[in-house]
């Protein structure tokens, strides 16, 4: 049996989206309580795991840089969000590449590589992006659903 099994097309939709972009020194588990908090003070309640979105651009000076955002639904929509936060109603990612994983955190890249090679092996093209939903952690096994965006219109 595979330990990593690849969905080939799979949809992920996410609804009332709070999104920030961590700063570079910022603690991740403080931010993240932090978004939560945010998300109760405005009258919602935080639902689902927290979602990680990264996608690889080019800096100004040509170097490789990721664009890294973190990402919480809410029971609500919150109007008027201020910084650093920006807020989207629905955010829908219908042509993905999916992967279930299961282990320890520090292993969590092999997803990443999975998907990348089935790509690879396959000729189908990706627009470099992925979400990460980490599902649950318990005694440092994580279980994170990791999707891939498909550049085809498969």
């Amino acid at each position: 049996m595979e330990k990593l099994s690849v969905c080939k097309i799979k949809k992920m939709k996410l609804v009332n989206v709070l999104i920030k972009e961590p700063l570079v020194d910022e603690e991740i588990n403080k931010s993240i309580i932090v978004m939560e908090n945010y998300i109760k003070t405005k009258g919602g309640m935080p639902i689902g795991p927290l979602i990680q979105y990264v996608c690889p651009k080019i800096s100004d000076e040509g170097e490789l840089d990721l664009d890294i955002k973190f990402l919480r639904q809410s029971t609500t929509f919150i109007h008027n969000v201020e910084k650093p936060y920006t807020m989207e109603s629905v955010i829908r990612v219908p042509n993905c590449l999916y992967v279930r994983y299961q282990g320890p955190q520090d292993k969590l890249q092999f997803a990443y590589q999975k998907l990348n090679l089935t790509a690879f092996e396959e000729d189908i093209p990706l627009k470099g992006d992925s979400y990460t939903v980490f599902v649950d952690n318990q005694d440092g096994i994580i279980t994170a659903d990791v999707f891939m965006e498909r550049a085809d219109n498969e």
